[in-house]
């Protein structure tokens, strides 16, 4: 079973990151996960680590559209700034309780995103992931 190094979690719902990382952390999806309420402060960390740290940059991000301040529509169009090898190395994951068909076609129009998610995040869609998107390096 492949175990990614380095997971990030992007949402302002505490209850719902808690649940995530738990489920994650649960079935060994990831050896370290990283969570942020805001996606500035997310924004601003992986800047720094793409710049400085490339090989830390995580291999997956799930990321919540609806917060305040930066939403995660204006986080995806910064996190297209990034390296192309950061972007290469990484997975990104609309994880989003949005329902609307607009949101879900907007979210797959980014070639940088993988895939939209629906919550709640379960085992099951993990392991969906790591057998349809991740493979050892």
């Amino acid at each position: 079973m492949y175990t990614l190094e380095r997971v990030i979690l992007i949402d302002d719902d505490q209850v719902n990151s808690f649940v995530c990382e738990s489920i994650i952390r649960s079935i060994s999806f990831a050896k370290e996960v990283l969570v942020f309420e805001q996606a500035e402060e997310a924004h601003n960390y992986l800047s720094h680590v793409a710049s400085t740290r490339p090989d830390e940059f995580p291999e997956l991000i799930f990321l919540d559209i609806n917060m305040p301040g930066m939403d995660g529509w204006q986080f995806i169009q910064e996190y297209k700034k990034y390296p192309v090898a950061a972007i290469e190395r990484c997975n990104l994951f609309v994880l989003s309780s949005a329902v609307d068909r607009k949101d879900i076609l907007s979210a797959k129009s980014h070639k940088e995103v993988k895939d939209f998610i629906s919550k709640p995040l379960s085992p099951e869609i993990l392991e969906f992931i790591r057998e349809e998107f991740l493979r050892p390096n």
